[in-house]
């Protein structure tokens, strides 16, 4: 009896951790509903009401299910370089990163040495699995990040400049000597697109199936890889450039020209639609934030600039300079100028301070650098080979399996090709607001109508005003003269709107003064001997 007594004084005092459990699981819960739950109670179709419980209760499913894979996601605070008492994060070598990290993260960081062929640029795809290589002498190869391996390694035998994925792994597209040629993962030539003539950069944008390309005559190209039809094609009129880049928040193309002018085109757009003077001098390199509002430049005036692209106005100014810009998913900025690179970190209020630096080797000249989605990897495309770096804190750890998938099956990959198509956006879309998409056009000024139209339109008013039958009045108010003029009286009403026309500005014309002679001038009985003299 005692023990019984004693074991139900622990059960009163022992945790509750089931129920507190479920406590915790209502309260995360909360964040992913959508809102306060409908009252159906006060409803009367029963119908209604038994579909909307349903509807509700698949609503708290889903919440508590989100709220339990809460927990297993890496939180975005971890993920960073901290250095200890007066040391400094940029002073720490990549040896010494390379030592501390698992084995398979050191594992990404390598060197490949390849100095015939260079020097080379590289590319990812959106969710980092795949690398495409290209090399200034004609070497492409296409890599499996996942696995280190070699997928397709080809020689185009001429002039390789750039190298783009298309939609997925499975194309991609080459500028070289003369045009872009598109390849499958097999290395196989599928198109090649000589309406682009000699290219120096290209871009892709994913959610348009839009291939850009910019040209050696300053061509801007936009061509739709579903269709196969040239969508755009202008002269930026600002000389050759080689600096191009995509902002990923509105698929607006930039460019950067010698003139120190970046502009921003679309290509639904004759002309650019922003052009700001960024530099003093040529703009040497151009990189868009995945937010979408910050822009950095760089220059041969020895300057990075910051923009704040909502007022288009600079933010900062630093006295560096920068051959290439990349800017990663966590807002990291690297900049690579000769042997080495610089990779900043916004310390608030798009304060950038240094964070992290590597040097190369002694005469390898850095041609591009590029972050790695979803990995704490740096990309660094060089005179004489490839290399790659990491730097902790600048790839997203959480990665949505519906956006981007580094194990997705050719079932799923296909799967996803098609809703892209599906959903593709027209060139339309492109604009530099894309909140305004969906929203009340404001109302234009009221466009002129074409003579003859006009002249239609008066027409149908006077003969509607000469059908208006007069009432018949009293004696003495029915004459036909009083009915004649009522009715020239409605037919000049008609008139009225077409031949006094606004103008532009909206202020009614200004009368037209009539021009006197000087034979009108004179007595009547001169007037008609003193304009045949003057004829």
């Amino acid at each position: 009896m005692v023990a019984a007594e004693e074991t139900g004084v622990f059960d009163r005092f022992k945790p509750s951790t089931d129920q507190d459990a479920l406590d915790e699981l209502e309260l995360k819960s909360k964040k992913y509903l959508r809102g306060e739950a409908a009252n159906l109670e006060v409803l009367q179709d029963k119908k209604l009401k038994g579909q909307l419980a349903v509807r509700e209760k698949l609503y708290g499913q889903s919440a508590k299910a989100a709220a339990k894979a809460e927990k297993w996601l890496m939180p975005s605070e971890e993920g960073y370089l901290e250095a200890e008492g007066l040391e400094k994060t940029w002073t720490i070598k990549q040896e010494s990163i390379v030592r501390e990290v698992d084995l398979l993260s050191a594992r990404k960081a390598f060197d490949m040495i390849l100095p015939e062929l260079g020097p080379y640029t590289q590319e990812y795809t959106s969710s980092g699995r795949y690398m495409i290589v290209g090399g200034r002498k004609g070497h492409v190869a296409m890599i499996d990040m996942l696995s280190m391996d070699l997928i397709k390694e080809f020689q185009v035998r001429e002039t390789v400049r750039d190298v783009v994925f298309l939609q997925n792994e499975q194309f991609f597209a080459v500028a070289q000597k003369k045009y872009p040629f598109i390849y499958n993962r097999h290395g196989t030539e599928v198109h090649c697109l000589k309406e682009h003539g000699k290219p120096l950069k290209l871009q892709f944008l994913d959610k348009h199936f839009l291939l850009v390309s910019v040209n050696s005559f300053a061509q801007l190209h936009y061509q739709d890889i579903s269709t196969g039809e040239i969508v755009a094609n202008y002269r930026t009129g600002l000389g050759r450039t080689d600096v191009m880049r995509s902002n990923p928040y509105n698929a607006v193309i930039g460019l950067g020209h010698s003139g120190g002018k970046v502009t921003m085109w679309k290509p639904t757009s004759v002309k650019p639609l922003v052009t700001m003077l960024c530099h003093h001098g040529p703009v040497t390199a151009l990189a868009f934030h995945s937010g979408g509002h910050l822009m950095a430049t760089a220059g041969m005036d020895r300057k990075i600039k910051l923009w704040d692209l909502r007022k288009f106005e600079v933010l900062r100014t630093y006295s560096a300079q920068a051959q290439t810009l990349d800017f990663s998913q966590k807002g990291l900025l690297a900049t690579g100028n000769g042997s080495k690179v610089q990779i900043w970190k916004d310390s608030g209020g798009h304060e950038y301070e240094p964070y992290m630096a590597h040097a190369m080797v002694k005469g390898y000249q850095i041609g591009k650098v590029s972050f790695r989605p979803y990995e704490d990897v740096l990309g660094i495309g060089h005179s004489k080979g490839l290399s790659s770096i990491l730097v902790p804190g600048s790839g997203e750890p959480n990665f949505d399996t519906w956006v981007a998938n580094p194990y997705e099956t050719n079932k799923q990959r296909r799967e996803k090709e098609v809703h892209a198509l599906l959903d593709k956006l027209q060139p339309e879309t492109i604009m530099l607001d894309p909140k305004k998409i969906g929203t009340v056009r404001p109302p234009r000024r009221k466009e002129k109508k074409a003579k003859k139209e006009a002249e239609d339109e008066m027409e149908e008013a006077i003969a509607a005003a000469k059908s208006i039958t007069v009432k018949k009045k009293t004696k003495g108010r029915n004459k036909p003269s009083k009915r004649a003029k009522k009715k020239q009286e409605e037919v000049f009403k008609a008139k009225r709107p077409f031949l006094e026309q606004p103008s532009e500005d909206g202020q009614p014309p200004a009368k037209k003064k009539q021009r006197v002679s000087e034979a009108d001038e004179l007595p009547k009985s001169l007037q008609r001997f003193a304009r045949k003299k003057t004829a």
